[in-house]
């Protein structure tokens, strides 16, 4: 890595009265933040979420499946749902044994069972069987939280939503974009730093890296296409050709 190239400096490191987490100003974040989301765009121009689905109800089902599993497992098993259950009449009729069987190798089935049949009953008694495209109206549905919604507005509605996953908290933070560990807060300091029109294809390229090279445990950061840019640069692996093992391509992701 070139002087040109060196990172900026690591959170901690700059004065005491720092007046974002890296100590940079403002203005300066915002400029880094933005030329790092260029970066990655480029890097993954298919950039995009991950699961398979028709409409706002498949969507809203498949994200809702999507809590702690692969959306590789949850696509595994939607085309039977949605073949069974094509809307919220349906799936909100549903018997309980029959749905279980079905998401069974997502994990956590019985919980999620029950989320889908409230958030389908709710749908059909208060939106007559419709999702709405309204963040207050879908965070008052049964498991429904601002993550998904923000996922079923982005992708389903186009209203440029930021969803705070996992992989979206974890690098907002290692990028130094906020210090904020809450998902609410993360959203809106994140909000701040980048254009509205922005917010949605910035969270699909966020998974991307997070998925295939800022890993949780070991972050491939020899193979970071924004390494310059990073004031963590060095949490991972920095030797260019062990990185490059690390990365995972987008059928392992």
């Amino acid at each position: 890595m070139s002087s040109a190239e060196t990172p900026v400096a690591r959170a901690g490191t700059t004065a005491p009265d720092r007046t974002t987490p890296t100590g940079e100003t403002p203005l300066a974040l915002t400029r880094r933040a933005r030329r790092t989301y260029r970066v990655l765009a480029a890097h993954y121009p298919d950039a995009r979420c991950e699961l398979d689905f028709a409409d706002p109800f498949q969507l809203l089902v498949a994200t809702i499946l999507s809590a702690q599993t692969t959306d590789r497992r949850v696509n595994g098993v939607t085309p039977v749902l949605f073949d069974r259950y094509p809307d919220a009449r349906t799936l909100a009729a549903a018997d309980r044994a029959a749905v279980e069987a079905v998401i069974q190798p997502t994990g956590f089935f019985r919980a999620k069972t029950d989320s889908l049949l409230k958030m389908a009953t709710a749908l059909v008694e208060r939106f007559d069987g419709q999702v709405p495209g309204r963040l207050k109206d879908l965070v008052a549905l049964p498991g429904v939280g601002r993550k998904t919604a923000n996922v079923v507005l982005g992708d389903a509605f186009g209203v440029p939503g930021i969803t705070v996953d996992t992989h979206v908290g974890r690098l907002s933070r290692r990028l130094g974009w906020t210090d904020e560990q809450d998902p609410v807060a993360v959203e809106q300091e994140i909000g701040a730093l980048f254009p509205r029109r922005d917010w949605t294809h910035l969270s699909h390229v966020l998974i991307f890296h997070g998925r295939r090279t800022c890993h949780a445990r070991r972050p491939a950061c020899g193979a970071c296409p924004v390494a310059s840019l990073c004031p963590s640069y060095g949490e991972g692996e920095t030797d260019p050709q062990v990185a490059a093992t690390l990365v995972r391509t987008e059928a392992r992701a």
